[in-house]
């Protein structure tokens, strides 16, 4: 593969250092300054981002959602791992969601060598197989549709046990929807069981354990391991307060902890032949598939039953089972070994150029997004391209909720930014503030505006930074979030009223775009490109490399700019 980059022939690139900026979670609701009651942005009246939206020659709108980020439609929203694929890629590929929908339709996933061994397995040994994810119909980690055509498919293969060890999600969907989304699968499970019945056939189809999504299994980038050990301790030995089924569970925790579905503590399902017993731990020779498709918050888990010389935690048992991942989640470190449908290619990420091109790069943000500005960005892949020309820079994050410390790590990333940048040792500077995403899923109104007011005083001293180097800035965001904190009707537009009282909080992403804005000495001789009809987050690599004074790789999108 050729990575030469061609000069451009009419701009030499920009003098100074060029930052990228990627405020995550800051969507704009129909516009920055509507007065819409549940826009945390508008709220926080960020004088910073407002004045570079409101001055800027080149200050725009992405579209970050849907089809322009590589998920089945425009209904979907966008979500931090596949804005930074499109992002780093500069081109949108196909998606988590997108490609295992295609994978089941075509029948492709139950054709493949890696299902089959999993069925043969479970038929030969009479053993069970095991499903752990994430149960709502989000399309940002999961969806309830693949887990329902697993389930089927198992059922006609004629294995005879199958448990779910299902994670409540309340984060991508409504914060207390699980009944809904635990109902359907237990009705389902309910049918298979008395179907079975009725054809003479043993068919064993429960769920076996749960938690939140925050609390149990879902962990990323090394935040909490203490996350990870709760779930592998329901899941595979069956530690936890039993309840007779799941949305009793989901009830009575609920009722106990106060705190909305993402949150609830890990449970245990009561085995009914055998009270005080677990239903089903998994064990030595059992089939295990994790089946979210998004990769950040699967892959510790998937280490936990995978690795020998695992160190996340204290195994307590280690059960030797058959297990497989939705996708394979990391095409570095291919974890985990087996998985049912082929993820995304995703290569000649701009970071890539750049490294054959002997541009130095820094990359920063705090744990819970690192994994975005290196692994996502540089194409599923968590390896540098070049040592010597890369430099990474991870702030370990606190381990408190986040809207008890809406600041987050935003303080220290803009510091470390701006040693980077004073150095004088990097040309392409790129970094994260999670606040507006992180902070906008706890459904806290008042915390989500702090946040946002953290980012915009850390945008500010970026600026100063910048302009005293002579360089440029560019802002963005990878999908929306904070903006819109209030569920709202589809019909009138207006905030949907909570049954206590208030507005019903929203704690997932949005379908709303974000804001695009270029600062810098030379933005006058820039004019936005108008071939570019329906801009979105895959045209910015091509716009950074014009910035750089290159011209983009032919498959790439157009850039956001014409000089």
């Amino acid at each position: 593969m050729d990575f030469t980059l061609t000069r451009l022939a009419n701009y030499p690139g920009v003098k100074g250092p060029l930052l990228f900026v990627i405020l995550d979670g800051v969507g704009l609701y129909r516009g920055h300054a509507d007065g819409f009651s549940g826009n945390a942005v508008d709220l926080a009246q960020p004088p910073h981002l407002y004045h570079l939206l409101k001055t800027e020659h080149i200050a725009t709108k992405l579209k970050a959602h849907g089809t322009a980020v590589g998920m089945p439609s425009d209904a979907d929203q966008g979500n931090s791992e596949v804005g930074h694929n499109a992002i780093g890629a500069g081109r949108v590929f196909s998606q988590g969601a997108a490609l295992v929908d295609k994978a089941i339709e075509t029948g492709r996933l139950f054709q493949g060598a890696v299902w089959n061994e999993l069925v043969a397995h479970a038929r030969a040994k009479k053993t069970p197989l095991h499903f752990i994810g994430l149960i709502s119909d989000g399309n940002v980690h999961s969806n309830t549709r693949h887990l329902f055509a697993l389930l089927n498919a198992c059922d006609k293969a004629g294995i005879e046990e199958v448990f779910v060890h299902g994670l409540l999600d309340g984060r991508d969907v409504p914060p207390l929807s699980a009944l809904r989304y635990f109902g359907d699968v237990e009705d389902y499970l309910w049918s298979v069981r008395v179907q079975g019945l009725r054809d003479g056939k043993i068919r064993r189809y429960y769920f076996a354990s749960g938690g939140g999504r925050m609390i149990t299994t879902m962990d990323r980038y090394e935040a909490d391991w203490r996350i990870v050990e709760r779930g592998y301790n329901a899941h595979a030995l069956g530690q936890g307060p039993l309840f007779s089924d799941a949305l009793t569970a989901i009830r009575l925790l609920r009722e106990q902890t106060q705190v909305d579905d993402q949150y609830l503590p890990p449970f245990v399902i009561e085995d009914p032949a055998h009270p005080g017993q677990p239903i089903a731990p998994i064990r030595d020779g059992h089939g295990v598939v994790f089946f979210n498709f998004r990769g950040d918050r699967a892959m510790e888990i998937s280490r936990a039953f995978v690795e020998k010389d695992f160190k996340g935690f204290v195994r307590q048992r280690w059960p030797q089972v058959f297990y497989a991942g939705m996708m394979e989640y990391d095409g570095d470190t291919h974890m985990p070994p087996k998985y049912l449908v082929e993820p995304p290619a995703i290569e000649n990420t701009i970071s890539e150029y750049l490294a054959h091109n002997g541009i130095t790069q820094f990359a920063c943000s705090e744990t819970q997004k690192f994994g975005h500005v290196t692994y996502f960005w540089n194409g599923n892949n968590s390896a540098k391209f070049d040592e010597k020309t890369e430099t990474w820079q991870e702030v370990p994050s606190d381990k408190i909720a986040f809207d008890k410390a809406p600041a987050m790590k935003a303080h220290e990333i803009a510091a470390a930014t701006i040693a980077a940048l004073k150095s004088g040792t990097y040309k392409f500077l790129r970094i994260n503030f999670a606040n507006g995403d992180m902070v906008g899923h706890t459904g806290s109104l008042p915390a989500a505006i702090e946040a946002v007011k953290t980012v915009d005083v850390c945008l500010g001293e970026l600026i100063a930074a910048i302009d005293a180097l002579g360089g440029t800035l560019v802002v963005t965001a990878d999908h929306g979030n904070c903006e819109q904190m209030y569920a709202v009707d589809k019909k009138t537009g207006t905030p949907v009223p909570a049954a206590g009282g208030g507005f019903e909080p929203l704690t997932s992403h949005t379908l709303n775009p974000v804001p695009f804005v270029i600062h810098g000495p030379d933005t006058a001789r820039y004019a936005l490109n108008p071939a570019v009809k329906e801009p979105g987050l895959g045209n910015i690599a091509a716009t950074l490399l014009n910035l750089l004074g290159y011209a983009k790789p032919a498959d790439y999108l157009d850039s956001l700019i014409v000089l």
